[in-house]
């Protein structure tokens, strides 16, 4: 607010008084000539300030907002780490480890054709043989039971029906039986005492006929090393072992039942007469050696 100066005031009120409107309110005065200032100056500050003008021309460009920084990576999973730090796999070996199936498929195959070399129940025993493998070793070489390689077996049963029987009845019936020799008594190193090696199973429950045959062609001629060519062995492995032998067929067939037979029977092979002698439905004792 602005103060009107003193003399002003005074002379303002001579000339009123002069023309006869009164100079005797000061205070009046004073008010009513404060009064349009104040109202000036309240009307000034009520007003708001006009805008100013709108710049001509093109907008000004503003900055770009900076971009917020990345955050850090995350830190790799343990079994990441150790992935990265493995020595990777040089490149020639990659070539060779590509020719691992190939080699996996033709090493399976050697075995499985190897397994096959021979036909009729010498092959198909090679599998039964399992149920011996424990005892006399997986190729025959022995263990708690006998050996039967390198002719062993041959020694023991130079006959295949006593060790057909052997094998039916186990050392249990010998012994019930009172066999105490159940092979070659003039077996070349000694007779086999019954029970003498441990017990031997029956295997009359749990094989068939025709799988006891098998066993015992594989035991033989793989494991035992007797000679089909020989003058020896020729005719009993064409009757017994061989593709077509006739007394197998007689006895998978169920036509030739080696327990119940009475009597011998003959078979014609290859011209050649062979006499097969009964089994018998309990043990006896086991026969020497042709000639011998």
């Amino acid at each position: 607010m602005t103060e009107i100066p003193e003399h002003l005031l005074k002379r303002s009120r001579e000339r009123r008084a002069a023309i006869g409107q009164g100079g005797d309110q000061p205070t009046d005065e004073a008010t009513a000539a404060g009064a349009p200032a104040a109202a000036v100056e309240k009307s000034a500050s009520a007003t708001p300030a006009a805008a100013p003008p709108p710049p001509s021309g093109p907008a000004a460009r503003t900055a770009a907002a900076e971009p917020a920084a990345p955050k850090p990576p995350k830190p790799d999973p343990p079994y990441v780490v150790a992935a990265k730090q493995r020595r990777k796999v040089p490149f020639w070996a990659m070539a060779t480890l590509s020719l691992m199936p190939v080699w996996g498929f033709l090493y399976i195959r050697a075995l499985t054709d190897g397994g096959h070399t021979s036909a009729g129940p010498t092959a198909a025993g090679a599998e039964v043989y399992g149920n011996c493998a424990s005892c006399h070793g997986g190729s025959g070489g022995g263990g708690v039971g006998y050996a039967f390689t390198d002719g062993e077996i041959l020694k023991t049963f130079p006959k295949i029906e006593d060790q057909v029987r052997y094998v039916t009845y186990g050392t249990e019936q010998y012994n019930l039986a009172g066999v105490e020799v159940y092979g070659n008594p003039d077996r070349e190193g000694g007779a086999h005492i019954t029970g003498e090696k441990g017990v031997m199973p029956g295997f009359g429950g749990q094989l068939s006929a025709y799988e006891i045959v098998e066993v015992i062609c594989h035991e033989r001629y793989t494991l035992g090393g007797a000679d089909p060519t020989s003058e020896e062995y020729a005719a009993e492995y064409e009757a017994w072992c061989s593709a077509e032998a006739p007394v197998f067929d007689a006895v998978e067939s169920g036509e030739l039942d080696l327990l119940a037979l009475e009597e011998a029977e003959e078979f014609a092979v290859n011209g050649e007469t062979v006499v097969v002698t009964p089994v018998g439905p309990a043990p006896i004792a086991g026969s020497a050696a042709a000639g011998e």
